[in-house]
Parts: C-alpha cells; sequence; structure tokens
C-alpha cells in the first residue's frame, strides 16, 4: 500500500469503488478526481476555455456529460479525462466513487477518485481548458482560503463552497467535492451547510 492508498483509506472505506452502470435519466456527468500518488497528493484541475457557452473560466476537475457510448460513471470521467487533460485511463487506478451531487442546474454530478503517478503532466485541450494545475490536496483542507457564500437560488439562497488558489476560485460542485474529501482524509470539520446529495 502507498502512502497515497494509506492517506485516501477513509475515503476508499466510505465510499468504494463501483463498477455498476449509469442508472436513471436526465443530466447526468462524471468527472475525474485525480489524485498523484505520492505522499502529499496533488489534485489535476483545469480552468474552463474562455470561449466556453457554460461556466467559462471556472475551475473544474476532468469530466463531463453521460454520452451514449458512456457504460458506467467511470467510463464517462476517464474518455473526458483522456480527452481533456490527455490522461491515459490505464493510467488511473480507481480508488473510489464518490455519491452524486446535485447542481442548481439540475445536472446530477458523479465524481470517481483515482490515482495517477506522481509524474504525469496534463496536457490541455484548449477546446475544452485554457490551462491546468496541480494544487496539493491538504490546501483544501480548510485552514485557509475556504469560505461560504449565500447565493440566490428559486426565490431563497443556499450556500456555496468557494476556495481561493492562488488567482482562482475554486467553487461550487468542484469546491463541494474537494471539501468533502478533506473532511474524511484529513478530519477538516467543513461545514458546508446543505446536502449536495439533495436540491437545495
Amino acid at each position: 500500500m502507498s502512502a497515497a492508498d494509506a492517506l485516501l483509506k477513509p475515503l476508499a472505506a466510505a465510499f468504494p469503488v463501483s463498477d455498476a452502470p449509469w442508472q436513471g435519466e436526465g443530466r447526468q456527468a462524471g468527472v475525474l478526481v485525480a489524485l498523484t500518488d505520492e505522499a502529499q497528493p496533488r489534485v489535476i484541475l483545469g480552468r474552463r476555455a474562455h470561449h466556453l457557452p457554460l461556466h467559462p473560466g471556472e475551475v473544474a476537475f476532468p469530466g463531463g456529460k453521460r454520452e451514449a457510448v458512456d457504460r458506467s460513471p467511470w467510463d464517462t470521467a476517464l474518455r473526458e479525462a483522456q480527452e481533456e487533460v490527455a490522461l491515459a485511463p490505464q493510467a488511473v487506478r480507481a480508488v473510489a466513487q464518490m455519491p452524486p451531487l446535485l447542481t442548481r442546474s439540475r445536472y446530477q454530478v458523479l465524481p470517481c477518485v483515482g490515482l495517477v503517478p506522481a509524474s504525469v503532466v496534463p496536457e490541455v485541450d484548449p477546446a475544452e481548458f485554457d490551462s491546468a494545475f496541480m494544487p496539493p490536496l491538504c490546501q483544501f483542507d480548510g485552514r485557509e482560503g475556504f469560505r461560504l457564500e449565500r447565493m440566490p437560488y428559486g426565490g431563497s439562497e443556499v450556500y456555496v463552497p468557494h476556495y481561493q488558489v492562488g488567482d482562482d476560485n475554486v467553487w461550487g460542485v468542484t469546491a463541494a467535492v474537494l471539501a468533502r474529501i478533506v473532511n474524511l482524509v484529513y478530519d477538516a470539520g467543513l461545514d458546508l451547510k446543505r446536502n449536495w446529495e439533495d436540491l437545495p
């Protein structure tokens, strides 16, 4: 067992890997939370291309919507990661499959967590990402840069997590996934003030 495996053991125990096919219909997406296999794992994040119609410039995991060719969430996550950051599927070792999160736009986003070689260098597809970066996972433990902001939703307000990472604002589902991971592996104790598995 590598040091990264040992660190991620609580996550793997809470959310075991599943090869189950996609379930249900509607707007569904799979994302790959790719962590480097080293004592202090780093996470691959991309800055979405500014020409994209949805969420331009925002920070996100590699991933995208379910396609007809995808049998399972892992199929979606791995296919998209190969397209967006040139990460070969065989380079990814599955560690955990987190419960789906629901976005305000009613997308069901399923995070697949995998370990990749520490030497990996993302090569972005400019049609998808302007650039990629790899901050340490421990940077999201909430000791600095984490905040909750209230945002309007359906005549009310919801709490949305944000991380400030240098000049980047990591927020929304991406921030919620990271917060849930560090709560398990670093016992960060971050309170998201909502259940992301249901609509706000």
